[in-house]
Order: C-alpha cells, then structure tokens, then sequence
C-alpha cells in the first residue's frame, strides 16, 4: 500500500521527486536519464509515508470521538427545537370569529388539540347561538343550510356543565344517520373526556324538525335535543360507548353555541 502512494507522489509530481525526463510506454513511466538523487527522495518520501501510517488507530479515534458527539449535538438541538415547536402549535389557541360565552381558553385548548387534522389551523366561525338566534332548532338548521364543514356543538346545561359534540357534516333534516368516524362526544365533567367512534355502528347523526338526534342504538342516544332547544338528554350508546355527557341524563339547556370550522 505504502509503494502505490509513492508511485501516486511520483506520477502527479514528478518533477518533486524526480529528476530527469521520462518517456511514456505502455506499462507505465520510464527515466531516460538516471539521477543519483532519486533514491535519496524517495526515501525521504517513504519516510514520510510511514509515519503517517506508522499510527493510524489514533487518528481513526480523533475522527471517531470529536465529530460524532458535535453531530449529536446538532441533531439533538435540532429536535428538541422541532419538539418545541409542536408543543407551542398544539398550545396555541384557535381564532374566533366573535368571543364564545361559553368557551374559555382551557376548552378551547383541549378542544382544538383533539379535532381532525383538517380543521387545524382555520377559524372557527359562529353559525348559531341561542343568545343570538333564540332557541329553535329550525333556526339552527336553517343557519347551516349552505354548509360543507364539520361544526362543533357545544352545550352549557342548568347545572353550568359544558359538553357536546363534534359533527363531521352540519345538521340537517335526514330521514337517515348519516355522519363519517370523524364525529366524536366530549364532556368537561370536571375534565376533558372525549368519546371517539366505537364502530359498532354508524347511528352518528339524524335529525327532524321536533329533535336533533347524535349516536345512537340499545335504546338511547349519546345526545339528543327538542326542537325548542331547551330540554336534552345524553344516554350511554353503542356509537360512542360514552358516558351520559352531563351529571344528569335529562338536563336543561342554558346556551348553546354551533361553530363551523372551515378553510
């Protein structure tokens, strides 16, 4: 190995470490004139060439001790900069169109943490309040009449507990369950619970001009309001395997307040 680097020094360097014309054949380079000083340089060469092989485990555990930890470093700044970013993304609390009262930015903050991907970042845009619109579900349906986006549902009962429900479609008037497994119960009954699909079934939304109607199957609904929007009740059900979203399953409504996620 040591004599090929040499024959490497003298083939790109030849006027350093040789001397003398050379002429070309085919197995390689020939010195038409002989110089009683190329073997002093060439050794001078090969002295040089063993030391820096004469120790090369030294250098391979500079190589393997001094880069390695600085390109850890990097890579751990670089996620704990990434991981930083994601918490403050998931912290940030959603724009709202006009202020909730029943909303305050704790509910905000687990909400928004667990709706579907494709709702993050948007607005979220009022559609229906009882403070605003009075309490009819006729209303509420008509408000949502030319909507494509999923809407949140959220419900403040006599005993001040806030719960409802994600919608993957707006409300409307069906002979039949309709919805995707996107739809989902949730409760702050103190602390946030959220009832995702069970797939049991797939009784996620109905509803008609007396009631509005959410999960469903074994005789009760995950949730369910009168047209007046004024009396509700929240069952147990197949759809979400959830617990009654109130400390009442029959319960009386404060307000309530219908917001639609759209880009």
């Amino acid at each position: 190995m040591i004599r090929h680097i040499y024959v490497f020094f003298v083939e790109w360097s030849p006027d350093i470490y040789t001397k003398g014309k050379k002429k070309r054949h085919e197995s390689g380079y020939e010195n038409k004139e002989k110089d009683p000083n190329r073997h002093l340089v060439a050794d001078k060469v090969m002295s040089a060439v063993n030391k820096i092989f004469s120790k090369p485990l030294n250098i391979i555990r500079k190589i393997l001790t001094v880069r390695p930890p600085g390109r850890r470093r990097s890579l751990c700044s670089s996620v704990e900069s990434e991981e930083n970013e994601q918490q403050e993304y998931e912290n940030a609390l959603p724009v709202l169109s006009d202020p909730s009262s029943l909303l305050h930015d704790h509910h905000l903050q687990k909400l928004a943490a667990h709706m579907p991907a494709r709702t993050q970042g948007y607005q979220w845009n009022l559609v229906y309040s009882t403070a605003v619109h009075g309490s009819s579900l006729k209303t509420l349906y008509r408000n949502m009449a030319d909507l494509q986006s999923p809407v949140l549902l959220v419900i403040k009962d006599m005993h001040n507990k806030v719960f409802g429900a994600f919608s993957s479609d707006p409300f409307r008037v069906s002979n039949y369950f309709y919805g995707t497994g996107e739809t989902f119960l949730f409760s702050f009954n103190p602390d946030f619970q959220k009832y995702t699909w069970s797939g049991e079934n797939s009784y996620f939304m109905s509803g008609n001009w007396e009631s509005l109607h959410i999960g469903g199957g074994g005789g009760g609904f995950g949730l369910w309001l009168d047209a007046d929007l004024y009396h509700g009740a929240s069952f147990s059900c197949p759809t979400f395997h959830n617990a009654p979203l109130s400390t009442h399953e029959d319960f009386i409504v404060q307000d309530i307040e219908v917001w639609t996620v759209q880009n």
